[in-house]
């Protein structure tokens, strides 16, 4: 993802459009369904722009993002990141336009999705219940809900007047008075209402539709089965769920209708939904940032040194790969993958900070991964807001002694008094192996540890 500072900067202008009036019964929409999967931040952004269109009017004054700064108290970063948020869920479409080194936008606010559409949307949500719970979730479904109009069966006539009782037609010389009077101007449009389409994935490489229907038989399921409606659906289960073609087939198979040769999407997404229960323990898929916090923090395009490649490494790599990495290439166990994912959305760790950790941990804990002292140096780095691999090794190595000692805490209590002299592995970017021959005591090890060390700092310091 390319830096805020690229895309935009305070000096920059914007103007405010909106599609369609927006009503008060949308913020309500947008605080109590909205907020908890985009945050305050980007809701306030949302509010903010909203707030700078007049009333009954489409579009704003034009202003700088400096001035929205101002009003908002945030970092042209903060705001950076809302907006993408706002865009992703589909409340923002962002314009720009370069005109001799300056940049104008046009930020065009999208209404809300009805409250029925959001609650049968087939991903939203699943992310607000997953979010909320299933107690809130009950509650905001009842209080976007109401009683209907009694039927006609419970006792009622309907009594209503057509259009053609109450009223009569115009004549021909009506017409001839209102001769160019309904044209509407070519830079024009009526202000009204647009109603919000749902949610779409974009189909990419990752789902493969052509193997999809490869492994299925036309007699099976035909591939006039395969509406657009029900390609979106596909498509955005695949990433809902995390369904590859041939997992999809036989969820496919199990919704297909085959009397009306149709594939039932309702039956569709309860087949996925239960097949990721059954995957993960009866939980349901979290709704998280896919861009943002970036994976990759190094600045290196092109690594030379033996550093340089192993940063570039921790940081364009999976924390899952990198336990497979590890192990040569096997499955990483559900324990250790609870222990990252803790770690990951708990203390709110880049993944590649955690790289670093699970590097450094493993080799100072016999290649195992320890829950509590995962978590203890995890929240350590949390606190001091560690979010390079590079700040990551750093912090490692300053901090080195103290880990010990956490170490020492967890593994050695019975034998509190005596301090043995630690000569475990440790990671390639904190000692150098040039060093001179193997030392002939404890002491002379303990020292060249030492100078490694403070060569090392050094290095970084410069």
């Amino acid at each position: 993802m390319a830096q805020h500072w690229k895309e935009m900067l305070p000096i920059d202008r914007y103007t405010v459009a909106c599609n369609g009036i927006l009503h008060e019964y949308d913020r309500k929409i947008i605080t109590l369904l909205y907020q908890p999967l985009i945050g305050p931040v980007s809701m306030s952004l949302y509010m903010t722009l909203w707030a700078q269109v007049e009333e009954n009017r489409l579009w704003s004054q034009s202003n700088s993002h400096h001035s929205l700064m101002s009003f908002m108290d945030l970092h042209l970063k903060s705001i950076h990141e809302a907006r993408l948020k706002l865009e992703g869920i589909g409340l923002l479409k962002t314009f720009v336009q370069e005109n001799e080194g300056s940049r104008s936008f046009v930020y065009e606010l999208q209404p809300p999705l009805p409250p029925e559409q959001f609650f049968l949307d087939g991903m939203l949500n699943i992310f607000l219940y997953q979010k909320v719970g299933k107690t809130q979730f009950t509650k905001l479904k009842k209080f976007f809900s109401d009683k209907v109009l009694p039927a006609e069966t419970d006792g009622y006539e309907n009594v209503t007047r057509a259009f053609q009782d109450v009223y009569d037609s115009v004549t021909p010389e009506n017409f001839q008075m209102m001769d160019g009077v309904l044209d509407q101007g070519a830079d024009e449009a009526y202000i009204g209402r647009v109603v919000q389409k749902g949610i779409q994935v974009e189909v990419d490489e990752s789902f493969d539709f052509e193997l999809l229907m490869a492994g299925l038989s036309e007699s099976l399921v035909p591939k006039k089965a395969f509406t657009p409606k029900v390609k979106n659906a596909i498509s955005n289960l695949a990433y809902l769920y995390g369904i590859d073609s041939l997992q999809m087939k036989n969820l496919v198979i199990t919704a297909m209708d085959e009397l009306e040769g149709k594939i039932n999407i309702e039956e569709l997404r309860k087949a996925a939904r239960d097949w990721y229960q059954l995957e993960h323990q009866d939980k349901l898929p979290v709704l998280v940032d896919k861009i943002q916090p970036a994976l990759k923090q190094s600045n290196v395009d092109e690594p030379k040194t033996k550093v340089e490649r192993l940063i570039h490494y921790l940081d364009t790599t999976s924390p899952r790969q990198l336990l497979s990495d590890i192990s040569g290439g096997t499955v990483p166990s559900k324990a250790d993958l609870k222990i990252i994912e803790d770690v990951m959305f708990k203390q709110k760790l880049l993944p590649g900070v955690v790289n670093v950790l699970i590097q450094y941990v493993l080799l100072k804990t016999d290649m195992k991964l320890t829950k509590a002292y995962v978590d203890k140096i995890a929240s350590h780095w949390a606190r001091k807001k560690i979010s390079t691999v590079k700040d990551a090794m750093d912090l490692a190595i300053k901090e080195h002694r103290q880990y010990l000692e956490w170490a020492d805490n967890k593994n050695t209590k019975s034998d509190s008094k005596r301090k043995p002299i630690r000569t475990e592995a440790l990671p390639d970017w904190f000692d150098e192996k040039e060093e001179a021959s193997p030392p002939s005591n404890q002491d002379a090890q303990l020292e060249v540890r030492k100078r490694a060390l403070e060569e090392r700092l050094k290095k970084y310091k410069n």
